[in-house]
């Protein structure tokens, strides 16, 4: 059958495919879509794909953590403080510090990282020392250290130091992707045992789980044995049921978990508001700081709940693209630990991302209801300059490893120069945008007076 029109509109011709100026049948649109496809994958595959997403995601979180602790924190800042700004001051001067130390690390070399491991790991066992003696306790918590106006928390740095020197550790013992018993007995398991017990002596129970994702997911990348798994599964099952047994309120916490509303004017009070405030936002939430449930009814909600006030400001969608930056982080992170060959970096990667997305999950998971609230911020989004500055000091450090997968040098050095080089050639304080250089002459050349290039 031929082509023809039917009410005016062209039908298909013969293979499915449609006349000029009509529509799209069956057989386009699959082509179509087999055509987005491979543009998308293309697109994946590119050498920089993992650069721009950890660089995108950071971003966008980052804004709107700012954005979210200016409007969640507003009243109880204006009821302590005097300013709805003061908490918003403080964290933008945290992204003012931490922006810095992300694009410093994000051009340091793999050789910097595998060094500072160390100091990292011997810096966060004498500050949860610190703590044990002269740290400050709040809400059953031994977690900070005040020093002046400064506010310091020795268990997020000691997150970056495990991750850091358990890949180092790993990388320079692992052989053929798998380690024997020993070379796990020391120093790895002893070291990062060290830190849960300091950071448990602060009962710091959230904070200790981080740390457990962060050295399982170093053993499973380096291939250790799964009955391993299962023994250190065990031993940590039994530590946290006796740990929630000796302290009544996280007991309490466990009974407001299990029944919320039973418990809704006791422990499961912070749990039920930050519910009410999920639901209540709707499909688009009630608009930009219209919420009120930080009107002094959820329990910081700046910080441990924010994701809350995300859903009832900015609705299911708003929370949807919080998770789905996450997820994306996440993706991104793992794709450098597959693209780069390196054990360092695949390792170091690869913890990383569990710390930083295992610890959102984390948080998401006790707002929503489907974990027990441990008290561990949203990573880049909460409250809280001790958490922010460790987090964007690992995702630089993953823009460093980026740059190292199979032909993002190359890509990188075809961009040309970035628009901070710009600004400074233009200045007169850098190279001239494009990076052109003047060719030297030859010193034969010079001695005869050439004045061009041979």
């Amino acid at each position: 059958m031929t082509s023809g029109t039917v009410g005016g509109a062209r039908t298909a011709g013969p293979g499915g495919e449609a006349s000029p100026g009509g529509p799209v049948d069956g057989g386009g649109d699959s082509r179509w879509r087999r055509e987005r496809l491979a543009g998308l994958g293309e697109l994946l595959n590119r050498p920089l794909t993992s650069y721009y997403l950890i660089l995108a995601c950071s971003g966008l979180l980052l804004a709107l953590g700012l954005m979210m602790v200016l409007s969640a924190s507003s009243i109880e800042a204006l009821q302590k403080t005097g300013s709805p700004f003061s908490w918003f001051i403080k964290q933008s001067f945290s992204v003012a510090i931490g922006l810095p130390v992300m694009w410093v690390c994000s051009r340091l070399p793999q050789r910097f990282f595998r060094f500072a491991g160390y100091p990292l790991m011997v810096l966060a066992i004498l500050g949860l020392i610190l703590v044990i003696f002269i740290g400050e306790t709040e809400l059953g918590a031994q977690r900070w250290i005040y020093i002046g106006g400064l506010t310091i928390q020795p268990s997020e740095p000691a997150k970056l130091g495990l991750v850091i020197w358990g890949a180092d550790l790993l990388s320079r013992r692992a052989k053929g992707g798998r380690i024997e018993w020993r070379q796990l007995l020391i120093p790895l398991m002893p070291g990062t045992a060290l830190l849960a017990v300091l950071v448990m002596l602060g009962s710091d129970l959230g904070t200790t789980l981080v740390l457990m994702l962060i050295f399982l997911a170093l053993l499973w990348v380096v291939g250790a044995p799964l009955r391993l798994f299962g023994g250190i599964l065990a031993v940590a099952s039994l530590a946290t049921v006796i740990m929630i047994s000796v302290e009544g309120y996280r007991s309490a916490r466990i009974q407001g978990w299990l029944d919320v509303w039973g418990n809704a004017q006791g422990s499961g009070y912070q749990a039920a508001q930050g519910q009410i405030a999920m639901g209540s936002g709707g499909w688009f939430g009630l608009g930009l700081g219209s919420s009120r449930q930080k009107w002094s009814w959820v329990p910081h909600a700046e910080s441990d709940f924010i994701f809350s006030i995300i859903g009832e400001e900015l609705g299911l969608m708003g929370t949807l693209l919080v998770v789905a930056l996450f997820g994306l982080l996440g993706y991104a992170g793992l794709r450098v630990a597959t693209r780069v060959k390196d054990p360092f970096v695949r390792l170091t990667s690869s913890a990383a991302v569990a710390w930083i997305c295992g610890q959102a999950i984390v948080n998401i998971g006790a707002v929503i209801g489907a974990l027990p609230i441990t008290g561990i911020p949203l990573p880049l989004v909460s409250y809280g300059g001790s958490a922010l500055l460790p987090t964007l000091a690992a995702l630089g450090m993953l823009l460093s490893f980026a740059k190292r997968e199979p032909g993002a040098a190359e890509a990188l050095a075809a961009r040309g120069p970035g628009p901070a080089a710009r600004a400074l050639s233009w200045l007169g304080l850098g190279r001239p945008a494009g990076g052109f250089r003047r060719p030297r002459l030859r010193p034969d050349n010079e001695a005869r007076g050439v004045k061009g290039p041979t």
